[in-house]
């Protein structure tokens, strides 16, 4: 993998870990990160005024981009109704580069190497030990099916967006093709919301956040671009797995700035995602 595209990436997961840290105090996240995704289609919106639509090619590509985004923001809200999966859901995110690996090669025709391939491995391997520690931490005697299959579910919808989106800007410029996704992305969801939470309690963020809501909005459309530019010049597989080390930022920047518990086996996990990190941009 080129050094050009682990800098984008290791950015990205710099900005993603803190646009999740300006929603860490929301009293519901997910109404929170509602927001962000609203906000970031309405800035993508005046944007697409100054860049133009995506090419025609593009467009497919943008529709099932958008339907599966969809599917999985709808998923994730109903999953987080069971505690379980509040505490697998990083597992999900450890197994999304594992299925994304094997789109690449089916649908793609990547090529791994061998030694991109042990460090994709160590990835994945080191996001499910980070995922585990939660369910240490919650010295959860039994885990329920159904949650763990649904966090399985969620990294298929993880894996096939990201399978569709590093395709198409690999073919079409990937800044109008990211701004049309994020301007379209929240309509198919408006109905849900609101259905779902009503008015009332959606406006509840405005009152407390204010405008200080714009900025993860802002910062998400930034992440996403910066990792569609690798897409364009790196194999898919490995910049989709190494674009998780946000995880690890995520829980060092809990650990430094809320006091939370990182812990013997998130530090392991962290190690070995580093290390398989390092295989990749050498071997990948």
């Amino acid at each position: 993998m080129s050094i050009l595209a682990l800098l984008l990436l290791l950015t990205a997961a710099i900005l993603h870990t803190t646009w999740n840290l300006l929603l860490k105090n929301s009293d519901d996240k997910y109404i929170a990160i509602w927001w962000m995704v609203f906000n970031g289609g309405v800035i993508s919106l005046i944007a697409l005024f100054f860049t133009g639509l995506p090419p025609r090619e593009a467009w497919t590509f943008i529709f099932f981009s958008v339907l599966v985004e969809a599917a999985y923001f709808i998923t994730l809200s109903y999953a987080y109704q069971d505690n379980d999966f509040s505490l697998v859901y990083p597992i999900a995110r450890g197994a999304a580069p594992a299925f994304l690996a094997a789109w690449s090669v089916i649908f793609l025709h990547e090529t791994l190497t061998g030694g991109g391939l042990i460090g994709l491995f160590m990835i994945v391997i080191g996001l499910v030990v980070i995922g585990f520690s939660n369910l240490l931490e919650a010295k959860t005697a039994k885990l329920h099916i159904r949650g763990l299959a649904v966090a399985v579910f969620i990294a298929l919808l993880i894996s096939i967006y990201t399978v569709i989106d590093g395709a198409a800007v690999k073919q079409v410029p990937p800044v109008p093709y990211v701004l049309t996704i994020f301007c379209l992305a929240p309509i198919p969801m408006i109905p849900f919301i609101f259905k779902k939470y009503g008015w009332d309690r959606l406006k509840q963020p405005w009152q407390t956040q204010g405008l200080s809501l714009l900025w993860p909005g802002v910062l998400g459309i930034t992440t996403y671009l910066l990792v569609t530019f690798a897409y364009r010049i790196a194999p898919l597989s490995y910049s989709g797995a190494v674009r998780e080390v946000s995880v690890v930022m995520g829980a060092f920047a809990g650990w430094h700035f809320f006091g939370e518990k990182m812990g013997s086996v998130r530090l392991i996990g962290a190690f070995i995602i580093f290390a398989g990190i390092l295989l990749v941009a050498i071997f990948g």
